[in-house]
């Protein structure tokens, strides 16, 4: 009897260790199915500086609703993360901040290691060679930003700069523009656009050109400087390209920038306005 029983014993396990068996394939399927399903979770990567307020910053705490900058410690808000959002819920993304230099912004586009830059980019011919863009999502008119107390503050057209030490940041249009100064002293470009304000608030130069979110922010954090929105036909001359604001994507990604451009068509420059002096009041400078 003792001997049935083991038996019965025994063949009981190994059915019960053959269903274990036949179970812990099926569960191996599940959570490679899972794994799967996780793995092709929309995630919406997008790539900034993180230094260039009121567009985009960086700040160590969540407040406002900032978003977790990829593989640090910090977080990121301005009105591009407000519109990265907006246009990742749109798609039904997580939305991925990524970190970058303004100069690596384009070729992180172009090599896939971002889906798209959403950084105060202008849009113009020469980037369109290498990237496609969407429509406006800012329309952004250029200024002179200088001292309050200086004699560049008096100025009413382009003409009464006349001589003055002028910067702004590489790689823009703004910094293109500077020669319109009638004999400008024309000082090599800086990185950031903090470096730039710096540098007009310690006197290294009398002008900073730049676009209209960009000076406001500036003033508004610090009321020693002043923005100078020349009337039309009195400033700098621009056209279409120096001053629409867009989101750059890998060229051929037309399913991207047509989900894009889906949200971008149904908002109004007043939206972006709305949008865009929150952001300058939030910027961390204000604060302080």
């Amino acid at each position: 009897m003792m001997n049935y029983k083991k038996y019965l014993k025994l063949a009981v396990c190994t059915c019960l260790a053959a269903s274990l068996a036949i179970m812990s394939g099926c569960g191996g399927s599940s959570s490679g199915g899972d794994k799967k399903a996780a793995s092709n979770k929309k995630v919406f990567r997008v790539g900034m500086e993180c230094s260039y307020a009121p567009y985009n910053w960086s700040q160590p705490t969540a407040d406002g609703g900032a978003v977790k900058i990829n593989g640090t410690n910090e977080y990121a808000y301005g009105y591009d993360i407000m519109m990265a959002k907006k246009l990742a819920d749109s798609m039904g993304a997580t939305l991925e901040v990524n970190k970058i230099e303004w100069d690596g912004l384009a070729p992180a586009v172009i090599s896939g290691k971002i889906d798209a830059v959403i950084a105060g980019m202008s849009i113009t011919s020469k980037r369109k060679q290498s990237v496609d863009f969407t429509k406006p999502y800012y329309y952004a008119s250029v200024v002179a930003l200088v001292r309050a107390d200086s004699k560049q503050a008096k100025a009413q057209t382009i003409a009464d700069l006349t001589g003055s030490s002028a910067v702004s940041q590489l790689n823009t249009i703004w910094y293109d523009l500077i020669p319109q100064i009638p004999q400008v002293n024309k000082l090599p470009a800086i990185d950031t656009v903090p470096g730039m304000i710096v540098a007009l608030e310690s006197g290294k130069c009398d002008v900073v050109v730049t676009d209209i979110p960009t000076g406001k922010a500036a003033v508004f954090a610090n009321p020693k400087l002043k923005v100078i929105n020349f009337p039309e036909g009195k400033g700098f001359k621009t056209s279409a390209e120096d001053v629409e604001i867009g989101i750059a994507v890998k060229k051929g990604n037309t399913e991207l920038t047509t989900a894009l451009n889906k949200v971008l068509g149904n908002m109004k420059p007043a939206d972006f306005e709305k949008m865009m002096d929150e952001a300058i009041k939030k910027q961390p400078l204000a604060k302080k």
